[in-house]
């Protein structure tokens, strides 16, 4: 027997004698979808090609095929994740049959990496037994692992061969490896060849892909605080869940309630004909609380009927409550996760009406989990019911494995990072977009939005996400050139040029399919359908209303490819059930970069910004200082030099709880006997707003109270908290607004990594403003209150290109020197000279004291005057 099975995670096709499957990866979608197959049937010699049909039309094709002795198959898919295909096909006596079976498989990510499961069962050895499996990535492999299910028996047989952007897993095992001992005729391949592997995630805003009019955009940020949540956990108790059920419910739930965060509140309701609670209203989970639910959970006797209305109700009720009585966070989740086995048996037994009253009880802003252990719960429904409240359902299967199911699908939900997530295409060449609205975004889990785009109209598709974290508003934007994917799919024969285009029907089908199933009327069912069984035949896409017929060239003898019953849910193994919104909606709080509407020139071409003001204070490269006195109209400049790791106060102003402070960093090694230093972090505080924001040449951070929100300078961002606004321009800026009074502006200087002596550091631009008290200082915050000079009696420097001359500041009169300093706002590489009065021995006379007065202890430190 031979089993051969290729697969790519672009483009995975495979093929073998029993049992084949192939999967794509586009960003992590766990879902089956048949293609129209060029050549895929082989039998006795004969050659059958696909073609999809309508499938009441596929389905009586067959019969006649089978009716009339002829050959005749059907391919089903009824297990796990459709993973496991049954193959059925009447053949005559003596007539060779080879079963190549094509599909995709999109992948969802899950606790943060895309999984795929192969199924190995040949069921005797093999003589020749191979896998090949293809990882193709743009945005390059973080991470790759290969899993052991085989109890270490094929150790160092999968062999990984892994690159920036692919990877190759070769498994292929020898007779002799594959047997269960030396003289065994067992096989030991009986299992799975799990990978795991995830994607390098440089920018918060996502991964967006256009390619051939269409485009994907992978969103999955990280590195964020937490949200806090308010959890009901909702537990079928009755006679049905007796035994395995129950005592592997127990075990989960007691290892759930121990991962909640001391942040989290949370109850739990069970329920049989009659409905209970452990607290009445939510408290926080603390150590003694959860030890108290875990002992009310283990001491639950299942007993009696099943009352899910009135369950569900309760736990609407708890979570309502205390929202009026204003117990919750504003800027928290609410969850309700609903564990059951059955239907209704007691109480609302109409399943319509019970999905009505939790719709009109239950606030927009809670999310219904469902979970349907076994197979005697009515799963159409569950998903019904949590996709109508901003939820899924998942089916847990009852036997030894339902603990983990069950604190698998918690760890999925367990870290919700953003609320209201919605993705905006402004420009009107975009059109035909799925799902781009989100109730919630949960760590390690990933969103994926899809539409079209005309290429013809468009140099770069402009996309802006707008969410809440959990302590800012966070606005998130990206530009991504037409075709940026041309040349990398071009030079790999593995990878599909066609991606795009088929994630994008695969979404949109699916969604109209739980559309489909939440119709309202007859009418619109039929019309929804219609537009379904258009797409299902234009994309060759097998679907619940479609089926996959395959015949040789005479057309008299067939097989069918149906599909399983009918998924109400969009994407069975996605954690998402959004919505639609217009794509060009924007918060006014935000001023997003302008779309580019006609094609744009070539790659490279710098985007035209606007004019920054030009009368600043400045600090610039190694630091030098250049201090803008408007009433003068004059710049004076003066250099620190210091050591690295001092904190030098630029802005102090205790009165208005505003200060502005920056960390030095040293050269990599002295120049002519001199360590230059510059500032390499930036911290600002606002004590009124508890906001601090820090600004390193990695990252910048935004923090309230304990909680963070981190950016990257690969973002193009923009946070708002309190009255604080950071807006992020990749690579380029930040800018730190208070109020649209203050502005800070940081520009982020990069060099060459391999420099010999020079290292990354940040510039800071200032605007003179009346804003600060009379009392604010700092190295800068001083000459907010203008003090009066008077330069005079110019004269030849020892320099002739340096003029010196006398400057009266402050009771002091000093011997300044005529030179020029930069400003980069807009010559980030060359710079504009800023003509300035240079005061020697790091500004002394010109600021107050000495300069070493104005080091601080702390980034977040104020400056203590004498």
């Amino acid at each position: 027997m031979d089993f051969q099975n290729l697969q790519t995670m672009e483009t995975m096709w495979s093929w073998l004698q029993a049992n084949s499957s192939l999967c794509q990866r586009i960003g992590g979608i766990r879902e089956v979808f048949l293609e129209n197959l060029e050549k895929g049937r082989t039998v006795d010699g004969t050659t059958f090609t696909s073609s999809i049909k309508e499938k009441t039309v596929g389905r009586a094709l067959y019969a006649q095929a089978r009716a009339k002795g002829k050959t005749a198959g059907l391919v089903r898919s009824r297990a796990l994740d459709m993973e496991d295909f049954k193959t059925e096909v009447s053949i005559a006596p003596g007539a060779k049959v080879q079963f190549e079976l094509h599909y995709q498989e999109v992948k969802w990510r899950k606790l943060g990496s895309y999984e795929h499961r192969l199924h190995l069962k040949p069921g005797r050895l093999a003589k020749h037994l191979e896998v090949d499996v293809r990882i193709i990535e743009p945005q390059g492999l973080r991470s790759l692992h290969v899993l052991d299910t085989f109890d270490g028996h094929f150790d160092g047989v999968p062999v990984v061969s892994k690159g920036p952007q692919k990877a190759h897993i070769a498994f292929k095992p020898t007779v002799a490896q594959q047997r269960k001992c030396l003289n065994c005729s067992e096989t030991m391949v009986d299992g799975e060849l799990v990978v795991m592997y995830d994607v390098n995630r440089e920018e918060k805003v996502g991964e967006l892909e256009v390619f051939n009019g269409y485009f994907v955009h992978f969103f999955a940020p990280e590195n964020m605080d937490p949200i806090p949540k308010n959890i009901l956990f909702v537990i079928d108790v009755s006679g049905s869940m007796w035994g395995i059920k129950m005592k592997q419910t127990v075990e989960a739930m007691k290892t759930i309630l121990d991962d909640l965060r001391t942040e989290d509140h949370f109850s739990v309701v069970d329920f049989n004909h009659n409905v209970r609670t452990w607290r009445n209203d939510l408290v926080s989970a603390t150590k003694t609380q959860v030890a108290d639910a875990k002992n009310y959970i283990e001491k639950i006797q299942p007993s009696g009927g099943t009352n899910i209305n009135e369950a569900l109700l309760r736990a609407i009720f708890i979570l309502n409550e205390a929202n009026n009585l204003g117990m919750l966070d504003p800027n928290s989740v609410s969850l309700i996760i609903l564990v059951s086995d059955g239907d209704p048996t007691v109480g609302e037994l109409k399943l319509s009406k019970i999905q009505k009253n939790v719709k009109q009880n239950i606030r927009d802003n809670i999310s219904l989990f469902s979970l349907g252990i076994g197979f005697d719960v009515d799963y159409d429904f569950l998903k019904r019911l949590s996709n109508d409240n901003r939820g899924i359902a998942q089916r847990i299967y009852g036997n030894q494995d339902t603990s983990v199911q069950l604190k698998k699908f918690y760890n999925q939900v367990s870290t919700p990072l953003l609320r209201n997530v919605q993705f905006n295409y402004p420009q009107p060449s975009v059109t035909d977009v799925t799902q781009n609205s989100f109730h919630n975004y949960f760590g390690g889990s990933e969103i994926v939005v899809a539409g079209k785009v005309d290429p013809e109209k468009l140099g770069q598709l402009q996309s802006i996400i707008t969410a809440t974290s959990a302590n800012a508003e966070l606005v998130l934007e990206t530009l991504a050139e037409m075709d940026g994917l041309e040349d990398f799919l071009s030079k790999d024969k593995h990878a599909d040029p066609d991606f795009t285009k088929k994630l994008w029907a695969y979404l949109t089908i699916n969604q109209l399919l739980a559309e489909r199933s939440l119709a309202p009327t007859a009418a619109t069912k039929r019309k929804i359908t219609k537009t379904i069984l258009q797409m299902s035949l234009d994309h060759h896409i097998v679907t619940p209303l479609t089926a996959m017929v395959i015949e040789n060239e005479a057309g008299d003898e067939r097989m069918l490819a149906d599909s399983p019953p009918q998924d109400h849910s969009c994407c069975s193994g996605a954690l998402y059930h959004g919505s639609k919104v217009s794509p060009n909606s924007v918060p006014s709080w935000v001023n997003p970069s302008p779309a580019p509407v006609l094609p744009m020139p070539a790659v490279g071409a710098q985007v035209l910004e606007s004019t920054p003001p030009p009368h600043v204070m400045r600090v610039e490269n190694d630091p030098h200082f250049i201090i803008y006195l408007p009433k003068s109209q004059k710049n004076i400049c003066f250099n620190i030099d210091s050591e690295p790791g001092k904190i030098l106060n630029l802005v102090s102003d205790p009165e208005l709880g505003i200060l502005v402070n920056g960390q030095l960093v040293g050269a990599k090694k002295p120049k002519n006997k001199k360590l230059s230093t510059y500032f390499g972090k930036l911290g600002f505080y606002f004590q009124r707003e508890d906001v601090k924001v820090e600004i390193s040449t990695e990252t910048i951070s935004l923090s309230r109270g304990s909680r963070t929100s981190v950016l990257s300078w690969s973002d193009t961002a923009h946070v708002l908290n309190q009255r604080v606004l950071v807006s992020v321009k990749k690579e380029k800026t930040v800018t730190v607004t208070l109020d649209k009074e203050m502005f800070f502006s940081v520009l982020l200087h990069r060099v060459w990594k391999k420099h010999p002596i020079n290292v990354d550091f940040l510039g800071i631009y200032i605007p003179p403003t009346n804003k600060f008290s009379p009392n604010v200082h700092g190295l800068i915050g001083q000459f907010m209150n203008e003090p009066k000079i008077h330069v005079f009696n110019e004269r030849p420097g020892k320099d002739p290109e340096k003029p010196e001359a006398s400057m009266e500041v402050k009771g002091q009169k000093l011997v300044v020197t005529r030179g020029l300093q930069k400003d980069y706002r807009t010559d980030r590489v060359f710079g504009t000279d800023v003509p300035c009065w240079f005061v020697h021995n790091s500004g002394k006379g010109f600021i107050d004291g000495h300069y070493k007065d104005y080091f601080v202890p702390q980034l977040y430190s104020f400056l203590r005057r004498p």
